[in-house]
């Protein structure tokens, strides 16, 4: 699953993923919306924007945890501060990468998630 509030990183990310071969079961623009797809969907492995409309990637990444304690939640922000890393991993991120996302960047965190 994409989460991102902008069409062109979802799309960048959508081609990163269709290296990997994983399935895309859907994608999100905003916090809110995650969610709920997420409710339906319930997937293995999220890519999660932080800054996002009506509900930031950290409060979504708590919810989804707590709808499914084993996703697997990789946040992708232009955020860098430490402050803001340390929040996303200790809410229970598996990964942060920096925007902007390079394919090699996001190929290998899925891949260690994957054990490959």
């Amino acid at each position: 699953m994409i989460v991102d509030d902008s069409t062109i990183v979802r799309m960048v990310i959508e081609r990163y993923l269709k290296l990997t071969k994983l399935e895309i079961v859907a994608q999100a623009s905003n916090g809110i919306q995650a969610i709920e797809l997420f409710k339906v969907h319930k997937p293995d492995i999220v890519t999660l924007d932080i800054t996002m409309p009506e509900m930031d990637g950290l409060a979504a990444l708590g919810e989804m945890l707590k709808i499914k304690p084993d996703a697997k939640i990789i946040m992708i922000s232009a955020l860098t501060s430490k402050t803001t890393v340390v929040k996303a991993v200790n809410a229970g991120a598996v990964s942060y990468l920096i925007k902007p996302l390079l394919a090699h960047k996001l190929t290998d965190t899925l891949k260690k998630i994957l054990g490959e």
